[in-house]
């Protein structure tokens, strides 16, 4: 059974910086890629960030490039996300992902999310 669960989120101020963890279990996460997408209230679920399974080579969004890293340990089956200069409109539950090619094909695999709340 798959499992992946979040940690890390949090009410935090404009400006602030939070990092959401994510452990993967049941699967061989270098075998994909590991990503982050979130969900603002009334919107959809958007794609954040993801990884390739070799961590060479990260996807963003652009509302996010320059202010999120993602990163990877395989032999942890851990999936980081550090966010920094966080934006009111950056409040969302953020969800960790696992699958192929996710920054374009939807993924398989998903957490149960964790919030994010930035304050102005």
């Amino acid at each position: 059974q798959v499992q992946l669960v979040e940690s890390g989120g949090g009410l935090v101020q404009a400006g602030g910086s939070l990092r959401l963890s994510c452990a993967a279990s049941g699967l061989t996460v270098s075998r994909y890629d590991m990503g982050w997408f979130r969900q603002a209230p009334g919107k959809e679920r958007e794609f954040v960030a993801s990884a390739a399974w070799s961590g060479l080579t990260t996807y963003y969004a652009d509302s996010v490039k320059g202010r999120f890293t993602i990163s990877r340990d395989n032999a942890k089956n851990t999936a980081s996300l550090q966010m920094n200069s966080l934006k009111p409109e950056d409040t969302a539950v953020y969800y960790c992902a696992a699958g192929i090619r996710i920054h374009i094909v939807t993924p398989s695999n998903w957490g149960q999310g964790t919030q994010v709340t930035v304050s102005s």
